[in-house]
């Protein structure tokens, strides 16, 4: 209600307005600054920024506005590794690579892996969750709950990266069901046609945990008892506790000592 009102009085009255947005622009400043709330490692790169400046505008240069950004100097290019980073480029080549005739996806994140394959293919997205229009028609979105039932033998590729980790502990919306992955695993399979490859992922680590509500850890090998042997592993991968990738592990024949990292599975039901 507060918020409402406030909304009103800045639509109805200009000089409030503007007094909104000084104050806004003066606290935005004073934050990247680093004196509002005091953070030391941003002051101490104050004269560079005055300095800088200075010379700016020495050179001839314009400045219409004040946005110090300090916290940037030195800074690396951006982050290459992790959960995200890695499956989502890791798993979008292997399908560039396999060229499937339909490859369907089950609640990845669709500002990384969705938008890798919708790059070089249609990708079609299913999650129980709303998604607003993309409008790139390479994404094709279907709001559905895979726990009610799904279509039998439909595709010849599916994807689920960080996902079923969260079947039935409700984070989504979704209804409560200590199995849940289980059941969302093999109604994954029941979508996929004999032959067909599954690329899934999820943490893993040396124990089965639950995390309520926001996910499960699973031991690398324990999602070999989820099908009854309805499954040929084609290759395993894993991002480390470090954030780094490590490509065709040996998990079948290999212990993997991992607290939290991030198993991807490529599999071809048999």
């Amino acid at each position: 209600m507060g918020n409402m009102l406030l909304k009103v009085m800045l639509k109805k009255l200009p000089l409030i307005v503007k007094a909104h947005r000084k104050y806004l622009k003066v606290r935005i400043n004073a934050y990247q600054l680093g004196l509002v709330p005091i953070n030391p490692t941003r002051i101490v790169k104050l004269p560079r920024y005055i300095r800088e400046r200075r010379a700016f505008l020495k050179a001839g240069g314009f400045v219409s506005h004040n946005y110090p950004i300090v916290s940037e100097y030195g800074k690396s290019a951006g982050t290459a590794r992790g959960h995200y980073f890695h499956q989502d480029l890791l798993v979008a080549q292997f399908i560039f690579q396999a060229n499937p005739n339909r490859h369907i996806d089950i609640g990845s994140r669709i500002d990384g892996f969705v938008a890798h394959v919708a790059t070089f293919r249609t990708i079609e997205v299913f999650d129980i969750r709303e998604l607003s229009d993309t409008n790139h028609p390479n994404i094709v979105f279907r709001q559905a709950n895979l726990m009610l039932g799904v279509d039998r033998d439909i595709t010849d590729s599916i994807s689920c990266l960080h996902t079923i980790e969260h079947f039935g502990l409700g984070r989504y919306g979704d209804p409560i069901d200590p199995k849940g992955y289980i059941v969302g695993f093999n109604k994954l399979l029941e979508m996929l046609r004999s032959s067909g490859v599954l690329y899934i992922s999820f943490p893993i680590g040396m124990n089965n945990e639950v995390h309520f509500n926001a996910h499960r850890v699973f031991h690398p090998r324990d999602i070999f008892s989820w099908a009854s042997n309805r499954l040929e592993l084609l290759r395993f991968d894993y991002v480390d506790d470090f954030g780094d990738l490590h490509k065709n592990y040996d998990i079948l024949n290999n212990e993997l000592e991992i607290t939290h990292g991030c198993g991807i599975y490529t599999f071809r039901k048999k």
